[in-house]
């Protein structure tokens, strides 16, 4: 279980990277914009309380029960995986350069390039447009693809994201995974 960073590990984890969650052949490869410093002092995903990733993986029906950051390496069993755009950890999200999003853009393609994920699922509308170049992009399917991988966009999951409700977020992780299943099962 985790356990709350201090002062001095989040000041620490400025910067840092958190290794990914991910495999060859994944369903779902889900990908943040870049780890929070309290992610990053904890060497986990989505970790920062508040933050809906997790829920809406569960409610969506990615999971069997409500799995805790600590317990991330477990997604690898259900054929998911995580990553982000960026790789370093920044206090908020607005501290990363539209340069820096485009890099991690061309970095995250190679990287499914490499592991071949049937689905790409990046966590943050504002993000995938900046790192791709699709201005006009919705949440939602993407036209777009990175070799055979299908690529669907997925509001951010922070609890600073009032736009979207849990309800809200747990039905777009639903359509996510139902689309998931019918590639799956052809």
């Amino acid at each position: 279980m985790s356990t709350r960073p201090t002062k001095d590990q989040l000041a620490a984890a400025h910067n840092a990277t958190i290794p990914d969650v991910i495999a060859p052949g994944l369903d779902v490869l889900f990908c943040g914009i870049n780890p929070g410093l309290y992610s990053g002092a904890l060497k986990q995903h989505f970790a920062r309380p508040g933050n809906r990733f997790w829920p809406a993986l569960h409610e969506g029906g990615f999971t069997p029960r409500l799995y805790r950051p600590d317990e991330q390496e477990q997604l690898l069993d259900l054929k998911l995986g995580i990553t982000n755009v960026v790789a370093r950890t920044t206090a908020r999200a607005d501290e990363l350069t539209d340069d820096e999003l485009r890099e991690g853009g061309k970095l995250l393609e190679a990287k499914v390039l490499e592991y071949q994920p049937r689905w790409l699922a990046v966590v943050g509308i504002t993000a995938y447009r900046t790192a791709f170049g699709f201005p006009k992009a919705r949440v939602g399917r993407q036209e777009h693809r990175i070799g055979d991988t299908c690529v669907w966009v997925l509001p951010n999951p922070s609890g600073l994201n009032a736009h979207w409700t849990p309800a809200g977020l747990a039905a777009e992780f639903a359509e996510l995974r139902t689309a998931s299943e019918r590639r799956r099962n052809r």
